[in-house]
């Protein structure tokens, strides 16, 4: 059963005050929520622990800067949700070759490649971060992460077939999402 007092208003509120035991006692009790979270939301565990901590860390850090009491539990998910995109963005961004010494110019992309190239990376994690839950999972851990089919089926305690299932059905929404963007920006430029 959840626990309703970690987000009590008058624990809270003492936080925000500066309290040093209330925000203690606010962290504490907001971890396992934080966690909760976070594991739905990144496509790893490894993403999923730091995004919580993170989270803990700007209560921790900006609780008096909290402006209604009532807010705390949709202020930390939001925290949590961006830093799950954010990491979801590293992980689909493309990394920039080692500088062997003797390396030209002439590979480097030019400011305009590198725009577009910006651009397209921000659409497709935006359309992933608009996946639900276990499509995102998925999706990153099959098709970004690497990982074979039967890792991700028992890392994520699906049949291969499930998976599978699940793997059509995100890459389908994202290229349908990523379509539409285009449309939208044909209508627009048109």
């Amino acid at each position: 059963m959840a626990d309703p007092t970690w987000s009590d208003e008058r624990l809270v509120a003492a936080a925000r005050g500066g309290d040093v035991e209330s925000i203690a006692a606010l962290v504490s009790g907001a971890h396992p929520h934080v966690q909760r979270f976070a594991r739905s939301l990144c496509a790893t565990p490894e993403d999923a622990e730091d995004a919580a901590q993170e989270a803990l860390i700007v209560l921790y850090r900006k609780i008096g800067t909290l402006r209604a009491s009532g807010a705390l539990a949709s202020w930390m998910f939001r925290i949590i949700r961006n830093e799950c995109i954010r990491r979801a963005r590293l992980m689909l961004r493309p990394h920039p070759p080692l500088a062997g010494g003797t390396g030209s110019s002439a590979a480097m992309p030019s400011a305009e490649e590198e725009m577009f190239q910006r651009l397209e990376a921000a659409r497709v994690a935006a359309a992933i971060a608009a996946l639900p839950a276990d499509q995102r999972q998925v999706l990153i851990m099959r098709d970004v992460q690497g990982l074979s089919g039967r890792m991700v089926a028992d890392a994520l305690g699906l049949s291969t077939a499930a998976m599978k299932s699940r793997l059509h059905r995100a890459r389908a929404a994202v290229q349908r999402m990523l379509s539409e963007a285009a449309l939208g920006d044909l209508d627009v430029a048109g």
